[in-house]
């Protein structure tokens, strides 16, 4: 459909696709919220001050925007991060993306 994205969530049983609006105004963290991900916490509802909503993207199109100073620097304070590593609640749910595929670590 014209007004979803496809956001693959991959771990160790396969993957699992889902459909998200785009027309609502949601962030990765939300949506992920919704569809009951408990590994993600969100304590901060959003405003990218906790980290705990930290994935793995391995693929998006299109590529998302570049992350924020912010966002890098709460990275940096999670014991451990990939190059890959981003903020869901940094990742808008927009008409610009059609499918992201993430991994949501341990």
């Amino acid at each position: 459909m014209e007004n979803n994205i496809t956001v693959t969530i991959a771990n160790s049983a396969g993957e699992i696709n889902l459909e998200a609006p785009n027309d609502m105004g949601l962030n990765l963290m939300e949506f992920l919220k919704a569809n009951d991900y408990e590994q993600i916490e969100g304590t901060c509802f959003g405003i990218a001050l906790c980290a705990t909503c930290h994935v793995r993207v391995l693929e998006s199109f299109p590529l998302l925007k570049k992350q924020i100073d912010e966002e890098i620097l709460l990275l940096e304070t999670l014991p451990v991060i990939f190059e890959n590593s981003r903020l869901s609640c940094q990742i808008e749910l927009n008409k610009n993306l059609t499918k992201i595929k993430i991994l949501i670590p341990n």
